[in-house]
Order: C-alpha cells, then structure tokens, then sequence
C-alpha cells in the first residue's frame, strides 16, 4: 500500500506539471539560469548570468551553450564524461568518470571548469527534469508521512535513485503541495561533502508551452532534523525561459 500510495503521489505530481504525454513529446529544453551563492564563493567560481543550456529528457545529458568561453560548448555525458568543445566541435578539456575525480583535496577548496560541469550539469538536469524522471525504471519510491509548514501541508516521498543516473544523493526526498507542486527538496550533496545536507525550495511557478516549472530556486543547509537554516544561500537559481523542444529538434543546435 504504502509503494501504491507513493507511485499515485508521482502520478499526479507529474500531471500537475504538465503531464506524462507532453514529456514525452519533448526532447529537451532550453533555458536560460541565472546562478550564484555560497558555494560559487567557497569553490572560486563566477556566477552565471543568462547561461542558455540544453537538458535531454530522455537521459542524463546536459550542454552549456558559450561556456566556458564564449564560443565553446561544455557536454555532461552521464556519470562517463564531461568535455568541452570548441566551435569547430573539437575536443579542447575532457575528463572520464569525473564523479571519481572529486576524491581529491583540491575539491574541498577549488573547482575547475570540468568540476563545475559536471556537479552544474548533473544537478540542473535533475532539476529540469524533475518530477518526470521519476517515472523511469529503476527507481524505488515510498510515502512518507506529510509534513506541516509555512507552504501548508506538503505531501512526502522518499526516493532512491538507480545508479545510472548522476544525481547529489541515491536517497533524496520530494515535497509536494496540495496542487501536487514540487516545492522542496532534501538531499546530501555528495561531491561537495558528506556534510552537505541541503533543502532546496523551489517556487515562483510558471507555464511554458504545456509545461509549468519553478523559476525561482534557492539551496539553504540542514544541520538537524528536516529545517533548514536560514541562511547561507548555498546556490540561487533564476530560471529566466524554458522553451521545450519537440523530439525531433532536440540535437539542433541553436
């Protein structure tokens, strides 16, 4: 009963937002993000301003368009890969298995381009395409009791992710409100530390197209229990387009 009750949660979660057909009709999304906080201090990134990126909906693939530089294009490939390439499409920066990569000290105080790609891409796709991945196979989903706050009552599910996809955490948990709006998050970073406990609350929805998304995104630490602290801002998201793109012009490049 309770895996029932938790997969209706899904079902209708992934209606309110859109619903499971016009996903399917997608191919991927291109969006403009905004970004800053905390952690673009502590790890010596810039921030973002008006980035266009590319998520796939049908798997863990995202690309950052004129980034680094301008000019260049930065792919994540899953947990295989990240690279950047030039105009011309060549191969400039590449790193295989990059998840492994952040074992080294130099991650607890700087991030390199191929770094922020692959923590920046993983975590955007997640976001993006979210709740609609969770109908995928592979992914184990429970009810949690609902938990009372300034939102409402928000409705729970504890998720664990398959280990195909790169995410922050295989056991992450979903609140929705009672329009069964994603409204907040709760996961470990893991590549950041086993510390980084964050809720990351999501709001200022919007419609595009067919699909409606938070546009405004904010990542605040957990020490204890399940309420965040007010502050640190760890990342802030500003979602300024989404334009979903039909499957078959999701490899155009624009």
């Amino acid at each position: 009963m309770v895996a029932a009750n938790a997969m209706r949660i899904v079902r209708e979660a992934i209606e309110a937002h859109g619903g499971m057909d016009y996903w399917n009709s997608i191919g991927a999304l291109e969006v403009e993000i905004s970004a800053s906080g905390f952690l673009f201090t502590a790890k010596r990134r810039p921030v973002l301003r008006r980035v266009r990126m590319r998520a796939a909906t049908s798997e863990p693939r995202f690309t950052f368009l004129d980034f680094p530089k301008p000019g260049q294009t930065a792919e994540l490939i899953g947990n295989d890969e990240v690279r950047i390439l030039d105009s011309a499409g060549t191969v400039v920066a590449q790193r295989k298995n990059p998840r492994a990569a952040f074992r080294g000290i130099r991650r607890q105080f700087i991030w390199d381009d191929l770094d922020f790609i692959y923590f920046a891409g993983y975590a955007t796709w997640n976001y993006l395409t979210s709740p609609f991945m969770l109908a995928r196979k592979g992914f184990q989903i429970e009810a949690l009791e609902p938990l009372s706050g300034a939102l409402g009552k928000l409705t729970r599910v504890v998720v664990t992710f398959p280990a195909d996809i790169p995410t922050h955490s295989r056991q992450q948990v979903f609140y929705f409100d009672d329009q069964r709006l994603l409204r907040r998050l709760d996961y470990t970073a893991e590549v950041v530390g086993g510390w980084a406990r964050a809720a990351h609350l999501c709001d200022a929805y919007q419609t595009f197209d067919g699909l409606k998304a938070p546009t405004r995104r904010r990542v605040l630490p957990i020490l204890f229990g399940n309420t965040p602290l007010p502050g640190p801002t760890l990342v802030e998201l500003e979602v300024h387009t989404i334009r979903p793109l039909p499957a078959d012009r999701a490899g155009e490049r624009s």
